[in-house]
């Protein structure tokens, strides 16, 4: 690894600093409704230094807990979990949640995203939401047995995943999106902990993984998956080439593990659920960064076969 000066040392937090200080002082208030299929963008922010407001990531106050509308309560229902990035609700109630983070660089792979001042300060960013640890990478099992909101049974469902994010129950078969793959394990109603080894289904893009969550739902008759991949850059910053396949949701066949793209141009999508009328596929998609606090927005949308969303 190459060490720092002393002077490279300083500027990397002062740096940082100085985009934390932005975050605290100019900050640029969102304020479109941001309805509709064309909803009114302004022109892009133009500044040396983007407004970045980082939210630290913090514990409740001792003896604090969230407001909650009347007639509901909020309790912890686990605590000192490593990263918690996704939960799945079994059947029976049972709650596996992923303990995950972004997976690391494989060995002579090059992390473009890590080198230079801009890569440091992402870094520190990166820390100060929470995200600055290694990867849990497992699925852990929680069952609160008496309904009281508290998890009394946790155990580690299954482990040595590689940076896990969705998962689906389809019959007797638990499918996981990895960060490279999307692999499944057996399942048996109320087992708490599985020691199958998982079978791959598909690869995923992954690569640098500059966004490497990937979720996964099945279709309301289990014969096919849909699996989320984010893309690999901001707005295509290492050419497009390294975009291939990303930027998208793929439709996979559960038996067989054939893919194809099902929509693109769609910068991280992360959410999916199914409109329980219409059996129309939507999703929650995270747009791009340093343009102002109005562009691009997040949004929600329905995900049409075959149709492009934009990015980049």
């Amino acid at each position: 690894m190459k060490k720092l000066s002393r002077r490279n040392r300083i500027l990397v937090p002062l740096a940082a600093i100085a985009l934390v200080a932005c975050a605290g002082g100019m900050i640029s208030q969102a304020s479109l409704p941001g309805v509709g299929p064309n909803p009114p963008l302004p022109a892009p922010e133009k500044s040396l230094i983007p407004t970045v407001n980082i939210a630290p990531a913090e514990g409740w106050p001792e003896g604090a807990m969230p407001r909650a509308p009347q007639g509901f309560r909020v309790t912890p229902f686990a605590r000192g979990l490593e990263h918690p990035r996704w939960v799945y609700t079994l059947p029976n109630g049972d709650v596996l949640v992923a303990e995950s983070n972004k997976p690391a660089p494989k060995d002579g792979a090059k992390n473009v995203h890590a080198e230079g001042i801009r890569g440091k300060v992402m870094g520190f960013v990166m820390k100060r939401a929470g995200a600055g640890v290694p990867s849990a990478d497992r699925i852990t099992l929680l069952r609160d047995a008496d309904g009281d909101g508290v998890a009394e049974t946790r155990t580690v469902f299954l482990s040595k995943l590689v940076s896990p994010f969705g998962m689906a129950l389809v019959g007797n078969e638990l499918f996981i999106a990895n960060a490279d793959a999307i692999v499944k394990v057996p399942y048996q109603p109320g087992q708490t902990t599985s020691q199958a080894q998982p079978v791959k289904v598909t690869d995923l893009p992954a690569g640098a993984n500059h966004h490497w969550t990937k979720n996964v739902i099945a279709s309301p008759d289990g014969s096919k998956l849909y699996a989320t991949v984010g893309s690999n850059s901001n707005i295509g910053d290492n050419g497009m080439e390294s975009e291939q396949g990303r930027a998208a949701i793929w439709e996979v066949d559960r038996a067989t593990g054939a893919k194809r793209l099902f929509a693109s141009g769609l910068r991280n999508p992360n959410g999916l659920g199914w409109e329980p009328q219409s059996r129309v596929l939507w999703t929650v998609v995270n747009e791009r960064d340093e343009l102002g606090s109005e562009l691009v927005p997040d949004y929600l949308t329905s995900v049409k076969d075959g149709a492009f969303y934009g990015w980049p």
